[in-house]
């Protein structure tokens, strides 16, 4: 008996130690509750993100929501970030969509096609996607749309005016700067209503326009942004991603200013890096936080509005420039009343604002040709 006993307590031990080590399964990279799959009870929220966290702009934006869904709603959430490897966007939205969650959440027209085809496979769920421009919506999918062509239409009179002043970083050519994403629509509805705000204010400003061609690139950015700042251009506008960061690179490099995108990119590197904060003196906001956080609310008091896209502009609070302690730092008070000014007109529909979305190709180029270095 006094030989068994080691052993026993020897087979108890490795016993405690394997259930223990089953009873939490790690969750993939990105999530922020650790767990693989929903808690049992309570309201529960995924965000699936065509990406990777960390571009300081859309899918942190997006991310930022889910945590205030968390915060303020005490919902169970989780975010996974997907890559950018599009073939492991299907089977992961098939395989969270087969989960217990009651609310699954994605955004972007890249995803828009896939989004729908897994909602309509489960009617019984509820799908949020935060930013699409395609008006195609299945009836369990609740899609928003911003009015990028309105706030970037400020922020182009934002652009052109610092430019035109007598800033210490403005130099005396009418030139400023944008750099795309891709040639694409959604890229092209903020880069016409940017042209459109900048000759408002300033009507033989020049723009010099780039595309990267990659969303996820930050080098390709900064060595593009340098060839603007170089020719003359003293403020850019990053509409690209985390390619877009490299833009801030180059800015501070060059000790030029910039302006962020969809979340307020100089809040986010303030406290890192502050020297290029002080330079992005507004970002372009959609208000994705906000939308995620709302709909989410609607859709646990069941009151959610789907199967139709909704356009969040200037009136409806969904779009808006940052104007934060640097915004009101770097530019003079003239300039920002102005730009108040502006804002009134808009949202009031006294200043209406061209939209790229199903704009043809010719007219495009045509509106690229008018503002041509």
């Amino acid at each position: 008996m006094k030989k068994a006993l080691p052993l026993l307590l020897l087979m108890v031990m490795i016993l405690v130690t394997a259930c223990s080590k089953n009873t939490t399964t790690p969750g993939n990279a990105g999530s922020n509750d650790g767990a693989d799959k929903p808690d049992k009870g309570g309201f529960k929220v995924v965000l699936l993100i065509p990406g990777t966290l960390g571009d300081k702009s859309f899918f942190d934006a997006a991310n930022a929501g889910l945590n205030q869904v968390k915060e303020k709603l005490g919902a169970s959430t989780k975010v996974i970030e997907m890559g950018a490897d599009q073939t492991k966007w299907e089977p992961t939205f098939d395989d969270v969509a087969a989960q217990d969650w009651d609310v699954i959440i994605s955004g972007g027209s890249q995803i828009t096609e896939l989004l729908n085809a897994t909602a309509e496979k489960h009617p019984d769920k509820t799908f949020i996607n935060y930013d699409t421009d395609i008006a195609e919506v299945a009836s369990n999918v609740y899609a928003v749309s911003y009015a990028t062509n309105e706030v970037s239409f400020l922020a182009g009179a934002a652009a052109a005016l610092a430019s035109t002043s007598d800033l210490p970083n403005a130099n005396p050519d009418k030139k400023i700067g944008f750099l795309g994403g891709m040639d694409i629509p959604g890229i092209n509805a903020f880069l016409v209503g940017y042209i459109e705000g900048a000759k408002y204010v300033v009507p033989d400003i020049k723009v010099a326009i780039s595309y990267a061609g990659d969303f996820a690139n930050p080098g390709k950015g900064k060595e593009m942004s340098l060839l603007q700042y170089k020719s003359g251009v003293d403020v850019i506008f990053n509409v690209a991603g985390g390619t877009g960061l490299g833009v801030f690179d180059a800015a501070k490099e060059q000790k030029k200013y910039a302006i962020g995108v969809d979340s307020d990119q100089s809040a986010m590197m303030q406290g890192t890096d502050d020297e290029k904060a002080s330079l992005i003196f507004t970002s372009a906001i959609k208000k994705i936080d906000s939308v995620i956080l709302n709909a989410v609310k609607q859709a646990k008091e069941g009151t959610l509005a789907k199967g139709k896209l909704e356009v969040a502009g200037l009136q409806q609070d969904g779009v808006g420039l940052a104007e934060n302690g640097v915004y009101g730092s770097v530019l003079p008070e003239s300039i920002r009343t102005r730009i108040e000014d502006l804002k009134k007109k808009l949202a009031l529909g006294e200043i209406k604002v061209s939209n790229a979305m199903g704009m043809d190709t010719s007219k495009i180029e045509e509106i690229r040709q008018s503002v041509k270095p």
